[in-house]
């Protein structure tokens, strides 16, 4: 494993997806998805620390932090497994010891009023109480860190009680400070101020910012914290957090890397899959533009800048999709231009003549001034509709199919499917309608010895005001050779319309199979 760089430059992500991102509303993880993005996290993104849960929350949670730290302890990491503990004497010690971690991270409070109304305690008491704490924690061989809870509101009406819990403690074996902007009240300008402040009055501690978004100022505030000192920065995949949620991991990586001078250890190319496997592990869909990660944001809409990225990249930023192991795309609409539509051609092998274009970049503005959604996978429809051409030539025909939805039994699926003018049947159960008839074509597939794309992402789209007979629109996102691409499909009937989007998929491949196979043989036959 890679060791984080050694200099006053670098500064520690600690991620906290898997403790504080679980509180997202509607989150739960499983022990086994825990522990895949726990690895994710520290063998591939590189993140310095993770925060896995909280102690005595529950049985589950117990064997989840067990399975993480035994892989922890095995590769090399166990010292960046963190756990959030509680001032309850040593039971919530004795938790994380028996759950094999050995970093506690200790909940403390942070300001007056928390102290006051929730502790019911002086700050005299609480000091005492943390300093036993600490010292129970290192006679046991675990490393501490302390969250002050609530510092932010502490700095603004309390500031001589955090003082006086500092200098009370500075001097104590406490790897590190972590000062919460717990209920996300803080501007930018405020985190500077106070957190320069904690720096120059305790030059010698190490602290952390942690930041919550419930103003949408999670990022401006982590970037001041960093440049008012702050050695470590926290995050959550995808924002995830309770209420508006925490800074994102990839938002804060990028900033750092490209309006600071501080650098990390982060590989830039794994945030992408690391979003996506806690999107698909939280249910918490990624916003089309959420930066860096969302749908669109490598995406150009409009033709001008279409245009502008063919004559020396006038449309380009420090963004770069490649450092995030993604790819730049050109969006189709009623604002494309040609440049748009060419750019999207060309990834078919399809070659247009001035005319032809024209007509085609026509009909994509009609599309679009309708609202309907082109993808790049509708071009060649829209190209064999527009020219009178057979650009797309239907190999795979769904002759017939039947679908049975019984109370107390699995759905079933039977289908008929003609493949270059031949039949074949076969029947399959599954989860649901749909789930079953994929099934059954997976088993003529694979009778026949082809690969079935891989499902990455369905959905579905109903119109609104229940109207039961509107068109229901399904867009299925596919895995095939390493790459990523859509298809949609549009019916009254939602299982009819995935039918269709995956009935289009099919031939899509079939289609660009024989491109490929066919422009092989052309090079062949020039040698």
């Amino acid at each position: 494993m890679s060791k984080p760089l050694q200099n006053n430059k670098y500064i520690e992500v600690m991620d906290t997806t898997l403790r504080d991102g679980e509180q997202t509303s509607g989150v739960s993880f499983s022990e086994l998805e825990k522990l895949t993005m726990a690895k994710k996290l520290l063998a591939d993104v590189k993140v310095d620390r993770i925060e896995i849960a909280s102690a005595r929350v529950s049985r589950g949670e117990f064997e989840a932090t067990r399975k993480i730290t035994e892989w922890a302890a095995n590769n090399g990491y166990l010292s960046q497994v963190e756990v959030l503990g509680f001032l309850d004497g040593t039971k919530s010690l004795e938790w994380i010891e028996q759950s094999g971690a050995r970093v506690v991270n200790l909940l403390t409070k942070g300001s007056i009023n928390h102290l006051k109304y929730q502790l019911k305690k002086s700050k005299e008491e609480h000091v005492e109480d943390i300093r036993n704490f600490i010292h129970k924690a290192t006679d046991m061989g675990l490393e501490v860190n302390i969250f002050l809870e609530d510092w932010s509101n502490g700095m603004n009406n309390s500031k001589d009680y955090v003082f006086y819990y500092l200098d009370n403690l500075q001097h104590e074996p406490v790897k590190r400070f972590m000062l919460p902007d717990t209920l996300g009240i803080l501007n930018h300008n405020e985190v500077y101020q106070y957190c320069a402040e904690m720096v120059e009055r305790y030059p010698s501690l190490h602290f952390d910012f942690h930041a919550h978004n419930d103003y949408d100022l999670s990022i401006a505030n982590s970037y001041a914290g960093l440049n008012a000192g702050m050695k470590g920065v926290h995050t959550t995949v995808n924002g995830l957090g309770e209420r508006a949620g925490n800074a994102p991991l990839s938002s804060v990586v990028g900033v750092i890397k490209d309006h600071t001078d501080f650098e990390t250890n982060v590989d830039e190319s794994q945030l992408y899959p690391a979003s996506k496997l806690v999107e698909s592990f939280s249910g918490v869909r990624i916003p089309s533009n959420k930066p860096l990660i969302g749908e669109n944001v490598f995406t150009q809409t409009c033709g001008v800048h279409a245009d502008g990225d063919n004559k020396r990249q006038l449309y380009y930023n420090e963004l770069l999709p490649e450092r995030f192991g993604r790819k730049r795309k050109y969006a189709l609409g009623k604002t494309s231009g040609k440049a748009n539509i060419k750019k999207n051609l060309e990834a078919w092998g399809i070659s247009l003549d001035r005319e032809s274009m024209e007509k085609v970049t026509q009909r994509v503005i009609e599309l679009g001034d309708k609202k309907e959604h082109v993808s790049s996978e509708d071009l060649p429809y829209i190209v064999s509709d527009v020219l009178n051409t057979n650009m797309v030539d239907e190999k795979i025909k769904v002759v017939g199919y039947t679908l049975s939805l019984t109370k107390g039994l699995r759905p079933v699926a039977s289908l008929n499917v003609e493949i270059d003018n031949v039949q074949y049947q076969e029947t399959s159960e599954g989860d649901g309608q749909y789930d079953a008839f994929t099934k059954a074509l997976k088993k003529i597939y694979s009778n026949l010895g082809k690969e079935f794309p891989k499902l990455m992402d369905y959905m579905v789209t109903i119109p609104p005001g229940g109207n039961t007979d509107a068109l229901v629109e399904t867009i299925i996102t596919w895995e095939y050779g390493g790459e990523d691409f859509k298809t949609r499909g549009l019916d009254a009937d939602q299982t009819e319309s995935a039918i269709k989007a995956t009935t289009k998929m099919l031939n899509l491949l079939e289609n660009r199979m024989e491109m490929k196979n066919h422009g092989q043989r052309k090079m062949q036959a020039s040698k």
